[in-house]
């Protein structure tokens, strides 16, 4: 293991994504076992997504779910990846990560995106607009304000039990996310979806803009992305194969579908374009043996100067999802502690 792997925390999001030929409710409870599984093995934080009336994602209230897991484990950090800000109005989004952060004190984080929904009809449903996201910047002082009392917007409005709790509050690097993470003193949470050498641009400027602030005294970035790792680089690059066509579906017909058996996307027909956009959502993904990905990951690790690695992985095949992050738990030295929930329960009666 390399000593810039082993200085770098590694943790986990998972979409709740639906399988085919099982139900949304079976998503959510394998997301709360995957949560088990993750703190066992030794990973930093376990975060949860928002998706809005999508077919094959059942993780549509990051909030509710945060809770379920952080109930079913005991020490490791919990949140969201993200909330999606403009979706909702702050002081509600203040008032769910205080009632959180009340329940599981020192256990939650706030990762935050300014997305609104996949489409028209679901934006319409929502009562929100594109406009919306235009204002994240506002939206997202107003939130922070409720925890310390700086707003200025809506004065006379305390959030309960959200002020005067400490959440650490992270940015996903959508659109102007990266600057707009440096400019508030932020954590930067980034993927390189236009690419690698996008992706430590954008983290060379956010490192540049950062302001300390008093959520951040300096700039913290967490690179995301899908790894796999499996006996042999095939094998791995199966595990992909899943969401890839996923992706390459949505982008061609609208919506994501639930996640098929990769043997059937290996003999399916897809369209010149199909293809195209199937192989492009399988470029810059980490997968292959253990060796292979130590390599991938420690050269990756260097060139972005990351402090920690978001593991985003979905797939149809859960035994090999578990046996890949067993994997990658190992590449990365982390080392699940057995006393974890002993700790966990003094941590939160010390707390108290």
């Amino acid at each position: 293991m390399s000593s810039v792997i082993a200085t770098t925390r590694f943790s986990v999001l998972d979409r709740s994504r639906i399988r085919a030929g099982h139900s949304g409710p079976q998503a959510l409870r394998d997301t709360v076992a995957l949560a088990r599984e993750a703190e066992r093995l030794g990973y930093h934080r376990f975060w949860v997504s928002e998706h809005h009336a999508v077919p094959g994602v059942a993780g549509s209230a990051p909030t509710v779910l945060a809770a379920a897991v952080a109930a079913a484990t005991t020490g490791i950090r919990v949140g969201t990846g993200g909330v999606m800000l403009p979706n909702h109005q702050p002081l509600v989004v203040a008032e769910q990560f205080g009632v959180l952060e009340s329940l599981f004190p020192g256990r939650i984080d706030m990762g935050l995106g300014r997305s609104v929904g996949f489409t028209d009809a679901i934006r319409t449903a929502l009562g929100r607009d594109k406009k919306d996201a235009d204002d994240f910047a506002a939206q997202l002082a107003e939130l922070l304000g409720y925890f310390d009392a700086t707003r200025t917007a809506h004065p006379r409005v305390h959030a309960r039990p959200a002020e005067g709790l400490t959440v650490p509050a992270f940015l996903l690097a959508t659109g102007k996310g990266a600057q707009l993470a440096a400019e508030a003193g932020l954590p930067l949470v980034i993927a390189n979806v236009r690419g690698e050498d996008a992706m430590l641009r954008a983290i060379d400027d956010y490192r540049d803009a950062f302001r300390p602030s008093a959520q951040s005294e300096r700039p913290y970035v967490v690179v995301s992305g899908a790894v796999a790792v499996a006996d042999t680089t095939d094998a791995a690059r199966e595990i992909l194969l899943p969401e890839a066509w996923s992706t390459a579906y949505s982008r061609t017909r609208g919506e994501f579908p639930p996640l098929s058996p990769a043997g059937e996307i290996r003999p399916a027909a897809m369209t010149g374009r199909e293809r195209t956009l199937f192989e492009e959502a399988l470029r810059g993904q980490v997968h292959g043996t253990e060796e292979e990905v130590a390599d991938v990951l420690d050269k990756l690790l260097a060139r972005s100067g990351a402090d920690e690695f978001l593991v985003t992985t979905s797939t149809y095949d859960r035994a090999a999802l578990l046996d890949s992050y067993r994997r990658l738990a190992r590449i990365a030295g982390l080392t699940g502690r057995p006393e974890t929930a002993a700790a966990g329960r003094s941590a939160a009666e010390t707390r108290s």
